[in-house]
């Protein structure tokens, strides 16, 4: 971060830690996925290819992170890691989609958000375990062992596609009904107050369906894991085979994934997180509710958003992006902030520079009543897809190689000065970066080295810089495109319009 008066507004930051030795597990629900199914048309009460495409993203996920070990989730469900892993979650969807749907147009975008559970103990993993595949979501755990300083992080994810065993089977003669020439109202109405064994009746007796010969899938949920697999490998021609364990993910299903038997027959599950002692039964939603973390954002304070690339510099090197700066990317950043403000009416002011945004809720916004991890995850997920999807619009001659994704987090700021000063030092920021880069990637293209680029600017002062730039370059800084220089900004103007200003000035 460059130095400037302003820095004073970090103060205000804070780490969000969770208490040694926790099991922390981050929840992830898709944010309006009703409509979203509706205007993709998903079959009802599942439809396997938006199920296989949720899989496949957690089985990436598992990939991307070595530490993860499982996951467990169904339906539309899988403080930094939390919003790292749902942008990466978020961008992994929106990319695959062609894969599972060839002939189906995105037609509306897709968004998760995410929350906190700390399990301070196995058994509470499990009860949570227990209770979430009878309701059935996706849910991302970190550990902590106690006995060494390496976190671990774990995804649990439990395919289906409407809550839990009982409400697929629910769903599953609620739709059969409606198919069959019922209103949704006369269907409810004859599903009001049946049990199971009803139900299974009503399947079986008016659309010769058995319910438990329905896919796995559907039924229980997917569970992606880690296990560890012992290959023969031969290093050199003339020396005997070893064996070496390489990490393997693996898609498994069960009717029980909070049991002792299912947990056991993975080793590697054991290894990483620990055993469950026994069985458990009749978990209580209100007893686990007291684990959720909340993390409720002070009232009447002006909230901020501020997200940031995840290792853009390698993203930006393999994409190709130009040096010091690409206008393109930027664009695409500012379009994807653009469009965060349309879809959440509490933001009502966004500043970005480079492959960061900040963004402003109003001081009484009550957006997930203030919940810092849902306000983040659903902000930097939104950007995500976005940005993936619009990805064509800035660069239709360039392929994404890979997803990006972003980190986040919220920020508490009590007044309007200091909200103002916060701004004023992401533009400094901006101002003093930029001037460096554009010096360091000119030395850099009249055939310096990094480092000699680097020995160079060293120690120099803005008016060096701009001399340097102006006599070795035929440079003025000065008339550099106003987006490089002072960055973007978002926010609503009178007529309802969404307006979008490069190089708005803070420091008035």
């Amino acid at each position: 971060m460059a130095n400037s008066k302003y820095e004073y507004v970090k103060s205000f930051e804070s780490e969000d830690e969770v208490m040694y030795p926790n099991l922390i597990v981050v929840r992830i629900d898709g944010r309006n996925f009703a409509r979203f199914s509706e205007v993709n048309e998903f079959e009802k009460p599942n439809d396997e290819r938006a199920l296989n495409l949720m899989n496949s993203c957690a089985t990436s996920v598992l990939e991307k992170y070595p530490d993860i070990i499982l996951a467990y989730g169904f339906s539309d469900e899988y403080s930094k890691i939390l919003s790292l892993i749902v942008s990466f979650f978020t961008s992994l969807y929106v990319a695959k989609w062609n894969e599972f749907f060839p002939h189906v147009e995105m037609r509306f975008t897709p968004s998760f958000k995410s929350r906190i559970i700390c399990c301070p103990s196995m058994e509470v993993l499990q009860a949570y375990l227990a209770w979430r595949q009878r309701e059935c979501e996706l849910i991302i755990c970190r550990t902590f062992h106690p006995s060494i300083q390496v976190q671990t992080f774990v995804i649990i994810y439990l395919l289906h596609t409407f809550s839990g065993h009982s409400k697929n089977q629910y769903n599953t003669c609620f739709w059969m009904l409606v198919k069959s020439g019922k209103s949704e109202t006369e269907a409810y109405n004859i599903l009001k107050g049946t049990q199971k064994q009803e139900k299974n009746e009503i399947l079986f007796q008016q659309f010769g369906i058995n319910y438990k010969n329905l896919p796995s899938m559907y039924r229980q949920g997917s569970c992606i894991l880690k296990t560890e697999v012992d290959e023969t490998v031969k290093i050199y021609d003339k020396e005997s085979p070893v064996k070496r364990s390489r990490k393997m993910v693996k898609t498994v299903h069960s009717e029980n994934i909070a049991s002792r038997s299912f947990w056991n027959d993975y080793s590697y599950l054991c290894k990483e997180l620990g055993c469950f002692e026994q069985n458990v039964n009749n978990i209580k939603h209100e007893y686990l509710k007291l684990f959720q973390s909340e993390n409720m954002l002070l009232p009447f304070t002006w909230i901020v958003i501020r997200i940031d690339g995840s290792h853009f510099h390698r993203f930006s090197d393999v994409q190709g992006f130009e040096k010091p700066n690409d206008e393109q990317a930027l664009k695409l950043m500012n379009a994807s902030a653009v469009a965060v403000l349309e879809e959440f009416n509490d933001i009502v002011f966004a500043y970005g520079v480079s492959d960061e945004y900040s963004f402003v809720l109003k001081k009484n916004s009550q957006l997930y009543q203030r919940r810092a991890s849902e306000i983040v995850s659903a902000v930097v997920s939104f950007f995500s897809s976005t940005y993936v999807i619009k990805w064509k619009e800035f660069f239709p001659e360039k392929e994404l190689k890979y997803p990006p994704n972003f980190d986040g987090r919220a920020v508490c700021y009590p007044s309007y000065e200091i909200i103002r000063d916060y701004f004023a030092w992401r533009q400094v920021d901006c101002h003093i970066n930029n001037q460096y880069n554009t010096c360091f990637w000119m030395l850099v293209k009249s055939g310096k080295s990094t480092r000699e680029a680097q020995s160079l600017l060293k120690g120099t002062q803005a008016p060096e810089k701009n001399q340097m730039l102006s006599q070795l370059f035929g440079i003025d800084y000065n008339t550099l495109p106003v987006i490089f220089r002072n960055g973007s900004s978002v926010f609503w103007d009178k007529v309802i319009s969404l307006s979008h200003l490069q190089g708005w000035h803070f420091l008035r």
